[in-house]
């Protein structure tokens, strides 16, 4: 992604998230976009706030005064942003950093103190508090990742092999990325396949090889209608079907809340204290263990029998690799 759009977005993101009201677009013009006008600022405020809403930015609007109803602004949640805090023991955070790969981008710290002195100077009144919920941190896995998300911001063509679920040999293909989602607990890339001329999704753990950004910048634009999420939900595989039964510590495990069929709130749980709730999922994520273990405590199987057995042993294999790393 070119440095000046990664720096607008930034500054975009972080305007809008530590203001404590909406802010109106012609405020936003003069702060991040002083040299835009007319049409020319229309157009690229409008691609910035799409380019973060396709990454999960929930930019939200509002009036900004009560009294004057028509006026509307921009603001960012961060009740909406943020992930409720998960706290760990020493132990259980060493085997969680196991379990996962966290891509981390620390050189954005810099950025970000760069666009907080900037709002400041132009006399906004900030809450650098919300920043907190910002740190670039991401789970994902595949190597692949980072060069289509920067494709998607920069509108250049992708090329890469893929060898999908029923190939016996990988396949060249080239892809214009419209967005990068995550559904059912995997990865996809979202777009227009440049030689099948149809739109397509690859599931970025079926990438391989190194992919590249290719060709010119902005060398296509997004349907205007097009919803990366929908396009997923109607072309990626089916959820697995089956059946789980957890038990959730009280204001914890929100994604799997989100994703199940019923709640019992008020359970004992498995240390005796009624403070967790039971619930049930029909629709299990593609990699549940996983997600089991990154609630760390905070989640305990009840069924079926065969994925508590798969979470106990990969804890007891996770365990026995610290042990070597300690010896």
């Amino acid at each position: 992604m070119a440095a000046g759009k990664t720096e607008r977005l930034m500054n975009l993101l972080i305007m809008l998230l530590v203001q404590r009201g909406n802010v109106s677009k012609e405020r936003i013009r003069e702060v991040l976009y002083p040299s835009s006008h007319g049409e020319a600022f229309e157009k690229m405020f409008e691609r910035d706030k799409e380019e973060l809403r396709s990454l999960g930015v929930p930019i939200e609007t509002g009036v900004i005064d009560s009294f004057f109803e028509d006026e509307i602004g921009y603001r960012i949640s961060p009740e909406q942003f943020a992930l409720p805090p998960i706290t760990l023991e020493a132990d259980e955070l060493a085997v969680v950093a196991l379990a996962t790969k966290v891509w981390e981008n620390a050189s954005m710290a810099e950025a970000t103190a760069e666009a907080v002195r900037k709002l400041n100077a132009a006399g906004l009144q900030t809450d650098v508090s919300a920043l907190e919920i910002v740190q670039p941190r991401l789970a994902a896995e595949e190597g692949s990742f980072d060069v289509f998300v920067a494709a998607t911001q920069d509108r250049q063509v992708v090329e890469f092999d893929y060898r999908g679920s029923r190939a016996t040999e990988p396949s060249h293909r080239r892809l214009q990325p419209w967005g990068v989602v995550r559904y059912s607990g995997r990865w996809y890339a979202v777009g227009h396949d440049v030689d099948r001329d149809d739109t397509r999704i690859f599931r970025l753990s079926r990438v391989l090889g190194e992919a590249r950004a290719v060709g010119e910048v902005d060398a296509f634009e997004v349907p205007p209608e097009v919803d990366v999420r929908d396009i997923a939900r109607d072309l990626a595989p089916a959820p697995p079907t089956g059946k789980a039964v957890l038990l959730l510590r009280q204001g914890s495990g929100y994604a799997l809340r989100r994703a199940a069929d019923s709640t019992e709130p008020g359970v004992a749980g498995p240390d005796g204290s009624h403070d967790w709730d039971r619930v049930v999922l029909t629709r299990v994520p593609a990699d549940l263990v996983g997600t089991v273990l990154g609630h760390g405590p905070d989640a305990y199987v009840e069924e079926p029998e065969s994925l508590r057995r798969e979470v106990a042993s990969r804890l007891e294999k996770l365990v026995a690799r610290l042990d070597e790393v300690g010896r």
